[in-house]
């Protein structure tokens, strides 16, 4: 997909259907993206050492996940012409910076799961 004139005049409005702001949202904020992200601020992984880290991810899911963040210039893919091939993929500046946000929000989840588990218990128990 080619990013044309039209999109780069537009003010970016992440809540306007035509901003290509929202692509990039979802590549960074979707389940895998955003664990992708998490992961690769931990340091640079070849493609089966990300897939262990991000457990659960498919091959293929990871696959599009890394060149969409690649495309939106989040990840570096950096392919060393040996025998066998190696590929390594890390954060760019932009990346690093996208992925420490993350990171923040992760952070402050995980410290908060008591009250969202109190939370889901107190909900499920009038919702029954």
């Amino acid at each position: 997909m080619v990013t044309t004139q039209e999109e780069r005049d537009l003010p970016y409005d992440v809540f306007s259907r035509a901003c290509p702001s929202r692509g990039t949202l979802e590549h960074v904020t979707g389940r895998w993206g955003a664990l992708t992200l998490g992961a690769l601020y931990e340091g640079r992984f070849r493609f089966n050492e990300l897939r262990r880290r991000v457990d659960g991810v498919s091959e293929k899911m990871l696959s599009r996940t890394l060149h969409a963040l690649e495309r939106d210039g989040l990840v570096h893919r950096e392919a060393q012409p040996t025998n066998p091939p190696r590929v390594d993929y890390e954060l760019t500046p932009l990346g690093r910076e996208v992925a420490g946000r993350l990171i923040a929000l992760i952070e402050y989840l995980e410290g908060s799961m008591d009250q969202v588990l109190a939370a889901r218990e107190r909900y499920d128990g009038r919702a029954a």
